[in-house]
């Protein structure tokens, strides 16, 4: 069995791309086949890729409406997918929205990221009526450490009845530096608080689809072994 985690919100710049790479990357490190969609046409994890001799995981360019039915075939070949959504693009989203078994959505403090996240929760719950079994959830992202506004934020998520995830991606610089050197945060700084929020986020989103995670391939396995 294999399962679709898509990262959308209507608003650029709230760290979707620099969050879909690197927890690809952390699925990939626990031993996971790992495909990474691109579903943006700023194409800027296809363009982290092109700076790279290879990929812990496959990078597949998809920007395209209706891509939901292509996407969930190439899918059944991995064990997770992600998608990294698009902003600004509304069929697209709800056709990453589709497609996926589980919705992350990104917000980062301050009113336009919320609001932009109205409509992809609008989606989200269409989406729902016809894949009842659709999670989803809010992470707090590019966060300032020390100011308030990443609880505003969190309140906020709580307000629309979806789940807030506990980690909080902060605005790190080591985030930015491993995206403009082709690295993940895991290559760039694998000791770094950086590092700890994405292994924690990653394990919160298994967590919540628990029932329905799929082990290693024996493949991955012998690897690790």
């Amino acid at each position: 069995m294999s399962l679709v985690w898509s990262f959308v919100n209507q608003k650029g710049g709230v760290g979707k791309s620099s969050i879909s790479i690197n927890v690809a990357a952390c699925l990939a490190g626990l031993g996971h086949k790992v495909l990474l969609i691109d579903a943006d046409k700023q194409a800027t994890a296809s363009t982290w890729a092109s700076l790279r001799a290879d990929t812990p995981f496959r990078v597949v360019g998809m920007a395209r409406e209706n891509m939901a039915r292509d996407a969930m075939r190439l899918a059944a070949d991995y064990d997770f997918t992600v998608i990294d959504g698009p902003p600004q693009a509304e069929t697209i989203s709800r056709s990453c929205i589709v497609a996926a078994d589980l919705v992350v959505v990104p917000i980062e403090p301050g009113g336009a990221s919320r609001w932009s996240a109205d409509l992809t929760v609008r989606q989200i719950m269409e989406a729902q009526e016809l894949k009842p079994n659709l999670k989803c959830g809010f992470v707090v992202s590019r966060r300032i450490k020390g100011t308030v506004l990443g609880r505003e934020a969190r309140a906020a998520a709580s307000d629309a009845g979806i789940p807030v995830f506990g980690t909080e991606v902060e605005n790190r610089i080591p985030y930015a530096e491993a995206m403009t050197m082709g690295k993940t945060i895991f290559e760039w700084a694998p000791n770094g608080p950086a590092a700890r929020e994405i292994e924690s986020l990653t394990h919160e989103l298994l967590e919540m689809v628990d029932e329905q995670v799929v082990h290693p391939s024996a493949k991955a396995r012998a690897h690790i072994a």
